[in-house]
């Protein structure tokens, strides 16, 4: 059996207030603690949006009597809120910075809304940025300009990671992550799984998602799943990579399978599974997972020490990844049918059993805010 610290997601839409049919605070921190996860960070564009006071106390109060593992609550930088977010650092995961794919409130479509909060936000506490291609080299230039550290979501693109390498090697203060569904999954082309050594069984491919009925808009996530050279470079500079990060953005199969499918895999009772089949592959190593998933996010994210806080895992459990046996409440995974190795058995955290070969084993409301722990 191998122990783990609790591993740490710093990217989760738990869809709580707005869209609760699609996960909340219990059903999305169940599944993260299925996962290995003892800290989740949930993001601000929920309905309505997190970003003033009464709205970042409405997710919090909302959390506070839900959530079964720790978390934190981002607010949103919008157009006009730069003072009111500054002023509520202390209480928020961080801020994120939309600049590309999203809607009202939280949109930043210009640039001169961008320079109040890299002015004002606090920069003790993270700025996130939904940033791609173009905007993310902007945004790292915003970083340049006002020295403060940026955090760039969801890497998906050979171009990005090369952009972030090169910035680190000038000394900006630009920080990463990157998706399993973006390290595993290509398009247009059907999924392919993960290379396995010779011998293992667990090398058995899934069937390719595109194939069937309704399948195109179970593909639809942003940033949108790249080419093969894209994710290539991803692999070949896995040391510019911080953090490994679910973006876990459930939506049910109703939703998915519509004329006008929303983005979004759920991902984070697949993703360490993912990542320990691609250790058995010879692709990353345990510290490469313990550093990209608890030690680097702890860091970047200013998180407190969890005392008595550990995941035991099975790393030679063999098994199909099934929607069926999991806790999200969207019934369904772009992973369905892949063989991995590896399976949580055990969550502890501090000091009290909270997940056990399959069962939740601590009440709606036990975890705790990572910023009142401060």
């Amino acid at each position: 059996m191998l122990k783990l610290p609790g591993l740490i997601d710093p990217h989760v839409h738990l869809r709580e207030p707005g869209a609760t049919h699609k996960e909340d605070y219990d059903s999305g921190t169940c599944a993260a603690l299925a996962g290995g996860f003892t800290i989740v960070l949930a993001m601000p564009n929920t309905t309505p949006p997190i970003f003033d006071s009464t709205t970042l106390d409405l997710a919090l109060n909302a959390a506070k009597q839900k959530a079964r593992c720790d978390f934190g609550q981002y607010i949103g930088a919008g157009p006009n809120n730069a003072d009111v977010s500054a002023s509520l650092a202390g209480k928020a995961a961080g801020l994120k910075m939309y600049l590309d794919s999203t809607f009202g409130e939280l949109r930043l479509d210009d640039m001169t809304l961008w320079r109040p909060h890299f002015e004002s936000y606090p920069k003790a506490y993270p700025l996130v940025a939904h940033s791609e291609s173009r905007t993310m080299a902007a945004a790292i230039l915003f970083a340049a300009i006002y020295d403060r550290p940026i955090h760039i979501a969801h890497v998906s693109l050979k171009e990005e990671i090369l952009l972030i390498k090169a910035a680190k090697e000038k000394g900006i203060k630009v920080t990463c992550e990157v998706c399993p569904h973006h390290l595993f999954l290509t398009a247009p082309s059907p999924l392919t799984p993960l290379p396995q050594r010779e011998g293992n069984h667990a090398a058995n491919p899934p069937a390719p998602l595109g194939r069937r009925a309704g399948d195109e808009g179970r593909r639809e996530v942003r940033p949108r799943l790249a080419t093969q050279a894209d994710v290539d470079a991803l692999w070949q500079n896995m040391d510019v990579i911080d953090c490994f990060a679910t973006d876990h953005a459930p939506h049910t199969l109703e939703e998915k399978d519509s004329d006008n499918p929303p983005p979004g895999f759920p991902g984070l009772e697949t993703a360490l599974p993912l990542l320990l089949t691609a250790v058995d592959a010879g692709r990353l190593t345990i510290d490469d997972v313990v550093a990209k998933m608890y030690k680097n996010p702890k860091k970047i994210f200013n998180l407190p020490e969890q005392p008595e806080t550990w995941i035991e895992v099975d790393e030679k459990a063999e098994y199909e990844i099934k929607a069926e046996t999991q806790f999200t409440r969207c019934g369904w995974t772009p992973f369905e049918g892949w063989q991995v190795k590896g399976k949580v058995r055990k969550v502890v955290l501090r000091g009290q059993t909270a997940f056990e070969d399959g069962q939740i084993l601590v009440h709606a409301g036990y975890g705790k805010n990572v910023r009142e722990q401060e």
